[in-house]
């Protein structure tokens, strides 16, 4: 095996390679820096650099995730224990394998870009994980979004899983048992990850945070589509939601440190991240909206499917030309007041984030054990119209815990886990609207982001503990009569409106969604739980 390498390769890592099944005539650079990775990156033609020398590369005909295209083979332990059907797709082992020779096959000749990282910033949960690549810029992704192991611990490297990411490898549907050409595929009993026919970075991180969520959760700890930050008393608090509602937006308060923008464990007393980078969308991104996004998108940063304006090496991020799903890719440290190690203790405050475009729902309600439980399952948002071809009013959107298309388990596990930490916790849980106000889309208007980020620091510093609280029928949240520096009539979305009963039927409408989507969970989980959604008379 060629080795071309900044550093000597012991014959450990000689080793791990041929454990990995790389053919001899494969090329090996291992454990490049970031500088380098960027050079060879330029010389491939695989990017560009902005002006900030952040390195700007296209992702190809996959500018996002491809969820009818991942895969869980099904095996021994697989076969009882993971949630079948739209979210988890099962390969038999028998395609798995000659998949994976043939990949291997194709690297005959290749050079790869091998790189040792690790997942989950808590040491006692920390796994490793050897990454093989044919694109360099691939290989920086991991380089930032997993955490770096130090050099004693690269010396002592040993893979418990493995990802291997082509995307010039196309799969035969016929021969290797998938929907198309691309794949994304997790072998639980081989703790190997296949990804091919998709430049999509994104695939990789979410490869392993789709292995998590079947590994941490059987330890008891929950895994968390969420991110987290950490105020000056230690204080920690999580925000999960789907994309548009604000989580990666809120978490960055320069108040607090952030623990992490994306995906967490929550172990006995400890909050930790399971990346070592973020991986935030930048489409309409400003220095004044986002000042540590927009900081961190310097050199060695990686931009995708951006667009300079015209002459010049200066990104454009109202450019949506090639997607909406334009994102930057950085370590934390390049973030200011990111906390490392990423570790927090356990929550104080849990906020579950929704976008409702219909205006029903309240910027600001406290909910019971119960409640968390179900609107956790919910993994509530909407979807706007102009977002997907055929969408012309906006449409309820369910993603359980706040992120289905990662879970291999099924949601009442995690839901489960969820409602034992917070009775072991002295844990407040708050459901926050940043969607519409006084009517739906193109009718009321979106909640001002300074009135959420009141509502939010005046729940973490104490201050909603100091005044009443009403009940709000149909979904019988609990909502604050006032709000320091927020007007009290914002609280009340029924005031809002000018027509008090095209509010109740729009309400009706939505709690009928939530009531609709529930019943696939009903089984699963307790009458109270259940009863603590919306009630119909």
């Amino acid at each position: 095996m060629k080795f071309a390498s900044a550093v000597p390769i012991a014959e450990r890592d000689r080793l791990v390679l041929k454990q990995a099944g790389l053919p001899e005539t494969t090329k090996v650079y291992l454990n490049l820096p970031a500088e380098a990775l960027v050079e060879k990156a330029l010389l491939n033609g695989e990017g560009v650099l902005a002006n900030t020398k952040a390195l700007m590369c296209d992702t190809g005909v996959f500018t996002g995730r491809s969820p009818k295209d991942k895969y869980i083979v099904r095996d021994e332990m697989t076969a009882e224990t993971v949630w079948w059907g739209s979210v988890n797709h099962p390969l038999e082992e028998s395609h798995f394998e000659t998949l994976h020779q043939d990949m291997l096959t194709f690297l005959d000749e290749k050079t790869v870009y091998v790189r040792y990282a690790q997942a989950c910033a808590l040491a006692e949960e920390q796994v490793s994980v050897c990454i093989i690549t044919t694109q360099a810029w691939h290989n920086l992704f991991c380089h930032h979004l997993f955490i770096r192991p130090d050099q004693k611990a690269i010396a002592q490297f040993s893979p418990e899983w493995t990802i291997l990411n082509i995307p010039e490898f196309k799969a035969d549907p016929a021969v290797h048992g998938t929907r198309s050409s691309n794949f994304t595929i997790i072998d639980f009993s081989r703790k190997i990850v296949l990804i091919g026919g998709t430049g999509y970075a994104g695939e990789m991180k979410k490869g392993i945070f789709s292995v998590l969520n079947y590994t941490l959760p059987q330890k008891g700890i929950l895994s968390m589509h969420c991110s987290a930050n950490v105020g000056e008393k230690g204080d920690t608090a999580l925000f999960f939601g789907l994309s548009g509602t604000g989580k990666t937006t809120l978490s960055a308060d320069p108040n607090r440190q952030l623990i992490g923008d994306d995906e967490h464990g929550w172990a006995k007393e400890k909050v930790f991240n399971i990346e070592g980078g973020c991986y935030a969308k930048v489409i309409d991104l400003t220095q004044e909206k986002e000042p540590e996004i927009f900081g961190a998108i310097r050199e060695n940063s990686i931009l995708e499917n951006t667009r300079f304006f015209p002459g010049t090496k200066e990104v454009n991020y109202e450019d949506n030309s090639v997607t909406d799903n334009t994102r930057t890719a950085y370590p934390l440290p390049f973030i200011d007041n990111a906390l490392i190690p990423s570790v927090g203790n356990s929550p104080q405050h849990i906020f579950f984030l929704t976008a409702d475009a219909f205006g029903v729902l309240p910027p600001i309600s406290r909910l019971t054990t119960e409640q968390a439980m179900y609107y956790f399952i919910s993994g509530f948002t909407s979807k706007l119209a102009g977002t997907e071809v055929g969408v012309k009013e906006p449409q309820p959107t369910f993603s359980a815990c706040f992120g289905a298309a990662f879970l291999p388990l099924h949601p009442s596990r995690y839901a489960t886990l969820l409602g034992e930490k917070l009775q072991q916790n002295q844990v407040n849980v708050w459901l926050i609207n940043t969607g519409w106000v006084g009517g739906s889309y193109g009718v009321g208007e979106r909640i001002k982001l300074r009135y959420t980020r009141a509502m939010i620091t005046a729940a973490m510093q104490g201050e909603l503990d100091q005044v009443a609280f009403q009940s709000f029928a149909p979904f019988h949240l609990s909502i604050p009569l006032e709000c320091p520096h927020v007007p009290s009539e914002l609280l009340n979305p029924r005031e809002n409106w000018s027509d008090p009963i095209a509010y109740d039927h729009q309400a009706r409408l939505l709690a009928q969604a939530f009531q609709e989507n529930y019943q696939q969970y009903q089984s699963d989980t307790t009458p109270a739980i259940t009863q603590a959604g919306p009630i119909l008379d």
